[in-house]
């Protein structure tokens, strides 16, 4: 079968399962460039293709600069076209489930509370009238950010119909199209309260946008806005040690959680993790962390006895 035409297949199957719209774009892009290497390297059917040619695609990108991450993302999204070909009966085994992933660095990036407190400073001090709705914005993106741990995608559909103010919920369009409601603090709550009013009075009530953070023509953020937003802001505040993205902020709000006490099972359903191991994975890798926050703040430090 054409590798043109099998491709296609898998992508029209995809969007009859109803996968999202990032996991539907990032099949397009990554199964992209799997055909162009594969027509680069005169491979055309499915039939052809092997073990090798799949090591060669990944190590062809690894070159270009692809980091462990993308490079698993890469072989993921093959093998589950590969995985179809199969159901399909034109191949009759996967040549990229022998395929190693790459091993990840284990470190994690985390805001600190300097750093936080540097970019809530940094739009706080914004004066010009111009600026106004950007500093204000962009300040309460990363307060709801760092409030709930949302996902980027998650943060750009956020509706004000989705905010609870009366019982303090946020309800949210997450993974896999699935809802969930979670807490939020008065803080937060009266953060975006207030947000609101502002929003009403820039754009008029009557023209208030369902979605909770537009740009300033009153149209929806989309992830790649708010994606530039950060990258304007890393040149700006300059950290050395922390990439500055939605998913940092993410992992901030994670290890706080965990090291603030909350009991995994609590941290799964605010992060809405799919399986408790993932938070448990987190757990461990900030249990040093808790311990040292133990030995520097335990009340016993304190005490005479």
């Amino acid at each position: 079968m054409l590798l043109k035409f099998a491709i296609q297949d898998f992508l029209d199957d995809r969007k009859f399962k109803n996968v999202s719209k990032t996991t539907m774009d990032d099949y397009k892009m990554q199964l992209g460039q799997f055909l162009k290497f594969c027509n680069d390297n005169k491979i055309v059917n499915v039939e052809d293709i092997t073990q090798s040619t799949i090591k060669n695609f990944i190590i062809f990108y690894q070159k270009k600069g692809n980091n462990a991450t993308t490079t698993n993302t890469k072989l993921q999204r093959v093998s589950a076209f590969l995985n179809y070909m199969v159901e399909c009966e034109v191949i009759k085994k996967n040549p990229a489930k022998k395929v190693p992933r790459a091993k990840t660095d284990v470190k994690i990036d985390v805001f600190t509370d300097y750093h936080i407190k540097q970019m809530l400073t940094y739009y706080r001090r914004i004066k010009q009238r111009e600026k106004a709705f950007y500093a204000y914005r962009d300040y309460q993106i990363i307060v709801t950010l760092l409030g709930t741990g949302l996902r980027l995608t998650e943060l750009c559909n956020l509706k004000w119909t989705d905010i609870d103010f009366k019982n303090n919920t946020l309800s949210v369009f997450g993974k896999n199209r699935k809802r969930d409601t979670i807490p939020i603090t008065d803080k937060l709550i009266s953060e975006l309260a207030t947000y609101k009013v502002y929003c009403q009075q820039y754009f008029g009530i009557e023209n208030l946008n369902d979605y909770v953070f537009t740009n300033r023509y009153n149209k929806q953020l989309t992830p790649n806005a708010v994606k530039n937003i950060f990258k304007r802001l890393a040149k700006i505040m300059n950290f050395r040690d922390v990439r500055l993205s939605a998913h940092t902020f993410r992992h901030t709000f994670c290890q706080k959680c965990i090291q603030s006490g909350m009991s995994t099972f609590a941290v799964q359903k605010m992060m809405r993790h799919s399986s408790i191991a993932i938070t448990e994975k987190y757990a461990a890798m900030w249990g040093n962390d808790l311990k040292e926050q133990n030995d520097k703040y335990n009340p016993l430090n304190n005490l005479d006895i």
